[in-house]
């Protein structure tokens, strides 16, 4: 597989170099030549085939050349011992992606980057330096796959005093090979910070630099998997079990102040449903868009999915463009959903290099969603289902409800919500709306960790004396 800059074709790189590089030389993102297609067999069998299997497949075509097959498949072993439950909560199918160690849909992404970027660098003597930028969930889920990884190292910024308290700990409390910084800004600084220090002449010259934010193609290629894995699915009319994670009342539970008339809902067994096979839409809570792109790979190698709507809270900058076609970027707002505080979310590059104007807006449905009607979500869903949501999953809940309503092209089709982070990280937030929210035993133990970051103004000489 070859890779391009979205700025040039001018020169192709493997995936070895995409992925270890970050950015192309010419600051654009690393795209595919041309995106692989699923082959007959295995799209006819998504929706049986294990969770590691479709990992194999999917990730395959993206590596050939670099990573052998016998070690992807040790990789995906190693990477996934969990899973992204389909499950049921009202008229909605839930793809629930906080079943791994950081409780957030970015596992799936910095695991697999972790052992690959191990087995890619497995002769290397100088050390590299991962730098990563944040607005949440991206900077746990890194410092945990890549904790303890020898030659590795890792630095995390953050914007000061908007992450949560538990994402806070996670990103900032392992210590070791793991380094935070809180900058004093926004995410859109952290971000232009990381993105000035991999232009920066004399750091590249005493540094070996690379990202792991979704600017990196190694960690949008395996979120794709869990779009093909849930499409599949439901398409073959399945969904799972709850699994340990699911945050669902339990019997005997307290009612917050306004949910009145709520049963209890007992964990839902596999079971076929009786409507026809039919390609998903699926809702996607977004912000700097790495997720909704990664599913667009999913939807171009042959999974069923027929539209995506793109969620986002009043950052707009997608849905906006989305209706006018003019793309305009702007300052982010803070929000209750603050991982997509995003005002200039990097990955629409690879979007506008995959498809036109024309292609998206019928393909993408954009949606924003506000923090009053973010709030009367997961408490509507939670009287009526018994279900908890945290912001980010709350603003897509609303966004396929909008849609839903409104009749826009959802039809026949299943709708599928991405749930991007378990409600029990944003406890703050969601436990003056629902009560107590049951708290997974990954999360418990990064809530007794301390919290060490150095404090930096948005100011590329302070990160560099960093660094």
């Amino acid at each position: 597989m070859r890779y391009y800059s979205t700025r040039s074709k001018n020169e192709a790189a493997s995936f070895s170099v995409a992925a270890l590089t970050g950015l192309a030389p010419d600051g654009g993102l690393y795209v595919p030549e041309e995106v692989p297609k699923y082959s007959a067999a295995v799209k006819s069998s998504l929706g049986t085939m294990a969770f590691t299997d479709i990992a194999f497949e999917t990730i395959r075509p993206w590596v050939e050349g670099d990573i052998p097959g016998p070690v992807l498949e040790e990789m995906v072993n190693s990477a996934y011992p969990f899973t992204a439950p389909l499950v049921a909560a009202g008229d909605k199918l839930v793809l629930e992606l906080f079943h791994g160690p950081t409780a957030a849909f970015k596992d799936f992404g910095a695991r697999f980057m972790a052992r690959a970027f191990s087995y890619l660098r497995r002769s290397e003597e100088q050390p590299l330096k991962i730098l990563v930028a944040t607005s949440g969930d991206t900077g746990g889920a890194v410092a945990d796959g890549f904790f303890g990884v020898e030659g590795i190292s890792v630095t995390v910024l953050y914007p000061k005093g908007r992450v949560s308290p538990l994402q806070e700990r996670q990103i900032a409390g392992l210590g070791g090979n793991i380094s935070a910084i809180a900058v004093e800004g926004s995410f859109d600084d952290c971000q232009r910070l990381v993105k000035e220090a991999f232009g920066d002449s004399d750091l590249k010259k005493r540094l070996v630099l690379s990202s792991a934010n979704s600017i990196n193609i190694s960690r949008l290629i395996p979120q794709a998997v869990y779009y093909a894995a849930a499409a599949g699915r439901a398409a073959a009319g399945l969904i799972d079990p709850d699994g340990e994670a699911t945050p669902r009342a339990h019997a005997g539970g307290s009612l917050p102040p306004g949910a009145h008339g709520l049963q209890p809902v007992a964990p839902h067994p596999p079971q076929r449903g009786s409507a026809p096979a039919t390609p998903s839409i699926v809702c996607v809570p977004s912000g700097n868009f790495g997720n909704l792109t990664a599913g667009l790979y999913a939807y171009k190698m042959g999974a069923p999915i027929a539209q995506f709507i793109a969620a986002t809270n009043i950052n707009k900058t997608v849905p906006d463009y989305l209706e006018s076609g003019n793309y305009e970027t702007r300052l982010s707002q803070a929000t209750l959903s603050n991982a997509m505080d995003v005002g200039a979310p990097s990955n629409f590059e690879r979007m506008a290099a995959h498809f036109s104007w024309e292609e998206m807006k019928h393909l993408i449905l954009g949606t924003s969603v506000s923090d009053e009607e973010t709030r009367k979500t997961i408490l509507d869903v939670f009287s009526r289902y018994g279900y908890f949501l945290d912001p980010h999953s709350a603003v897509g809940w609303h966004a396929a409800s909008k849609h839903a309503m409104a009749g826009k092209q959802i039809g026949e089709n299943a709708l599928i919500v991405l749930s991007t982070a378990h409600p029990a990280k944003f406890a703050e937030t969601v436990e003056p709306i629902t009560g107590a929210i049951p708290v997974p035993g990954t999360l418990k133990k990064a809530m007794e960790r301390n919290a060490s970051a150095k404090i930096i103004p948005v100011n590329l000489e302070a990160l560099k004396e960093c660094l």
